[in-house]
């Protein structure tokens, strides 16, 4: 692909979302259930235009495990717009009815709603195949003349929905013959609403470090316009990490505590039992900190740190996040030895049984460095959290699978029943779970019923399952959908994905100049016990969840 550097965005690129719908909505409209589908011929105002979803290396993992069932589920769940079709592109010598054939059984396997021979024959008639290789010039004239053809049968107006499910080694080919071929257009803005438009959805990693990540955002910028772009992370997706906002901002009676006057420190952990079943290559090229890290983990700080947006919309609230992240103090210098833990786990025992370590796996070096685990100590520089000390961690291998995020509050300045307590009562904590068990439990202290004024710690539960009563929608459904609309507040732009980066650059950059080496840890633990050292140096601990 040609290194002609892009223009830097354009006040247009960065603002072109923002007026849409702007009929003084409520902040939280879009958090409206998905799953309400039309009646009566009304027009839902969540209906997409009529469009083709085309998904390259849709004969991948990614397609079969989260993209079609999840399109399978909107389909039922959700008025998408007539014609709606999708072709997938990839190498294999697929015919329509094989490919079909394949994704009725991906979509059996992990859709939410049950399929049945009539509403699949339906659906599946929006179902076509290209084969081809990404770098083939060939590719894109078939798939050029695919997509004519379906436009006029299934009258989807030229709209396109590109979906990048492939290795990121192959982003640079597809982008650029994209653009060679003409199939996708770039766009600045679009001021008609019944104009024809072109969006292209990427996967993460965006990048391996900070030029790379620059690279393929210039790289991009030759085709597509940054409106036109929707780097997708699933974890903004899921309908517990939207609703961590609207705790904070629809509730009076938990923002105004969220500052540093109140708040202790807040814990961000995204603990994993597996390990990394299978995929020792990719995790050899990754490791924890650009898995997890740089992407998911710096999400959930954002989203628990951030300045209520005007409005929940596109630009505002990306505008937010970014304002954050700028804030961010990372560990830098000598500081990554003791800020920065990085752990691997060894051999060890999983739910009884007896687990080989990360060394062991396929596709690993025998003398890898990689890290499974990693605790970082960061810091928000700005007027709502100074001085208050966020802790993340991830691992692999650790003892149970679970996303939360822990805010730690102030002691009370004066404890009236100090005199009639053998202990005072520990902090009140919200604890926000991503996963597995969605909901919102708050901590705090109540009398023990009798004629003493003990105190005892007790927990306020809410859970999603039992208070709506359904399943929550996967979060590819929401975000899928939102590509479709145009609606780019779920997804990162290139300032927030390059400022991600910076953060963790300077870990990356201390790693490989030997700060802070890859302790072992057992396989069914908590991680190395340098991670504990680190929490416990400023006189906390880390929670078990």
């Amino acid at each position: 692909m040609t290194s002609t550097q892009a223009p830097a965005p354009t006040a247009a690129d960065i603002t072109a979302t923002r007026g849409q719908d702007s009929g003084g909505r409520n902040l939280f409209d879009d958090f409206a259930p998905l799953g309400n589908p039309l009646r009566d011929g009304l027009t839902d105002k969540r209906t997409p235009d009529p469009c083709v979803m085309v998904i390259f290396g849709v004969t991948g993992d990614l397609t079969a495990r989260k993209l079609m069932p999840a399109l399978w589920d909107l389909a039922v769940g959700h008025p998408l717009p007539e014609g709606f079709s999708i072709v997938g592109v990839s190498r294999r010598s697929w015919t329509d009815e094989e490919f079909r054939e394949e994704m009725r059984a991906a979509v059996v396997r992990g859709a939410r709603t049950p399929v049945t021979d009539e509403a699949w024959k339906q659906f599946s008639e929006g179902l076509f195949y290209v084969a081809g290789d990404f770098a083939a010039a060939q590719t894109y004239t078939d798939l050029a003349s695919r997509l004519e053809a379906i436009d006029t049968e299934r009258r989807t107006q030229g709209n396109r929905l590109f979906y990048l499910a492939t290795s990121p080694t192959y982003f640079p080919d597809i982008i650029e013959n994209l653009g060679t071929s003409g199939i996708a257009e770039r766009r600045e803005i679009y001021s008609d609403p019944r104009e024809r438009w072109n969006r292209v959805v990427v996967e993460k990693p965006f990048g391996h470090d900070v030029e790379s990540a620059r690279q393929l955002i210039q790289e991009m910028a030759t085709v597509f316009s940054e409106q036109q772009i929707y780097r997708i992370d699933h974890y903004l997706g899921k309908e517990t990490v939207q609703n961590v906002m609207a705790f904070r901002f629809a509730n009076i009676l938990f923002e105004p505590v969220f500052n540093r006057s109140y708040v202790e420190h807040i814990q961000i952990t995204a603990a994993e039992a597996i390990g990394v079943e299978g995929r020792g290559g990719y995790y050899e090229d990754s490791g924890a900190l650009r898995d997890m890290v740089q992407s998911h983990l710096l999400q959930l700080l954002t989203v628990v740190a951030m300045e209520p947006p005007a409005v929940f919309r596109g630009d505002e609230v990306r505008d937010e996040k970014v304002k954050v992240l700028r804030s961010v103090v990372p560990p830098i210098g000598p500081q990554v030895d003791s800020r920065a833990i990085r752990g691997q786990y060894g051999a060890g025992y999983m739910g009884g049984k007896p687990v080989e370590g990360y060394l062991t796996e396929r596709g690993v070096r025998p003398e890898s460095q990689t890290e499974t685990f990693v605790a970082l100590k960061l810091e928000i520089d700005n007027w709502r959290w100074a001085n208050v000390p966020f802790y993340l961690r991830t691992g692999k291998r650790l003892p149970r699978r679970v996303t939360e995020i822990a805010i730690t509050f102030k002691k009370v300045p004066h404890l009236m029943f100090r005199n009639a307590v053998d202990t005072a009562p520990d902090s009140n904590v919200i604890t926000m779970r991503i996963q597995p068990d969605e909901g919102i439990a708050i901590r705090f202290a109540a009398k023990v019923p009798g004629p003493t004024n003990k105190l005892r710690n007790v927990p306020m539960d809410f859970y999603y399952g039992s208070t709506f009563g359904e399943t929550s929608p996967d979060a590819y459904e929401r975000l899928i959908l939102d590509a479709m609309l145009g609606d780019p507040t779920l997804f990162q732009r290139r300032d927030e994905v390059e400022t991600a980066w910076g953060i963790v650059q300077p870990v990356l950059d201390g790693w490989a100049n030997g700060l802070s080496p890859t302790r072992q840890y057992d396989s069914g633990t908590w991680g190395p016990a340098e991670a504990d050292a680190m929490v416990r140096e400023d006189g906390f601990h880390w929670r078990r969840p």
